[in-house]
């Protein structure tokens, strides 16, 4: 699976743009700040319906514009249609797959699946919880797209109420419980097993890049010796001063250490970004393995902050996936991955093949 045309408009300094990809390798070149980044965006917004440079869509939206609208084509037979529109007068992102709206924006994912590795990569396991955690369920709902999704949202609907509950009328908080206790168990569970399964992927993958022994490892998010039950009536009190709900699996993390160490405090950038490069890599090769469709590969200046080494043992890794992958370089020459079967150039955000 891949996409085969994208049709963008008013995304960032692109006004309009439109590009038929190429199923195997896609280069976009130009200077910095053309627009070759934000290309890469658009297309990351089809398959997540959001960037993957901030948590705000609406500061994709071109200047002085009031929204943008990016569409696409899949290469799968029959093929779908993708659109996603930002809009900053109505505040909010929608989603159409094959002409009808979408629920949620994570139906974009099953759709078109599509993974990013850009320079800020290293943030995957520097930065918070939180990134490692839409890392993870990103696969786990690859590899159990229709249960998984169903008990995320249901849980993320019953920690609103109960959150809300704790600002209010906090004594009817407790009523959300069993609903939060029975589906963050399932959450939790679920995300436990893929990681289990990617561990074979992921030591082959990281030992390759890195030469170093690293452990990912899952925490839940509430104390490991009891039930999530259990957990909430043990956190009330707090949960009710603070208004907050502070254990589940919307607390939980992957902890990546080295010899026991957190990897963060004793790695360098540089090896953060290969832990990171590893740990997005090892997905593919799962998802392969469980006949899963291959996700679109984006790589945003893949030779940055990588030595001549290990760029190279990067693209045998990558150039082992059969998957789409669209990339970009400063140069129209950049055949690292191979000599590609489309190029693009942006100049001052116009696209021309």
């Amino acid at each position: 699976m891949g996409l085969a045309e994208l049709t963008i408009d008013n995304v960032r300094c692109l006004e309009h743009a439109e590009l038929t990809l190429h199923p195997h390798r896609n280069l976009i070149w130009g200077g910095n700040g053309s627009g070759k980044t934000s290309l890469l965006e658009a297309l990351f917004l089809l398959g997540r319906g959001r960037s993957f440079r901030t948590r705000n869509s609406e500061r994709l939206v071109r200047y002085q514009q009031c929204e943008l609208v990016v569409f696409g084509r899949t290469s799968d037979r029959p093929a779908r249609s993708l659109g996603v529109r930002v809009s900053r007068a109505a505040g909010g992102t929608v989603a159409r797959i094959s002409g009808e709206t979408a629920a949620s924006l994570t139906e974009l994912s099953q759709a078109f699946p599509v993974q990013v590795i850009d320079p800020g990569i290293h943030q995957l396991v520097e930065a918070g919880g939180h990134r490692r955690r839409r890392w993870l369920d990103w696969a786990v709902f690859h590899v159990e797209p229709s249960s998984f999704a169903d008990h995320w949202a249901r849980y993320t609907r019953a920690l609103k109420q109960r959150n809300a509950a704790l600002k209010g009328a906090s004594a009817q908080a407790a009523v959300w419980d069993p609903e939060l206790a029975r589906l963050g168990e399932l959450i939790s569970e679920a995300r436990r097993h893929l990681l289990e399964q990617l561990e074979p992927h992921w030591r082959v993958v990281v030992k390759s890049l890195t030469g170093l022994e690293v452990d990912l490892h899952y925490a839940r998010g509430w104390p490991k010796e009891e039930p999530l039950a259990e957990a909430l009536k043990d956190s009330f009190v707090r949960d009710r001063l603070r208004g907050v709900t502070h254990v589940g699996p919307h607390r939980g993390d992957v902890v990546v250490r080295v010899h026991g160490r957190a990897a963060r405090e004793v790695l360098s950038r540089g090896q953060q970004k290969l832990v990171a490069i590893s740990m997005t890599l090892a997905q593919h090769y799962l998802l392969r393995d469980a006949g899963c469709p291959a996700a679109t590969l984006l790589l945003d200046d893949p030779a940055a902050e990588l030595d001549h080494e290990h760029l190279g043992l990067f693209i045998e890794r990558v150039n082992e996936l059969p998957c789409q992958l669209v990339l970009t370089s400063l140069q129209p020459d950049f055949a690292a991955f191979g000599t590609p079967d489309r190029m693009f150039h942006v100049e001052q955000g116009r696209v021309h093949s």
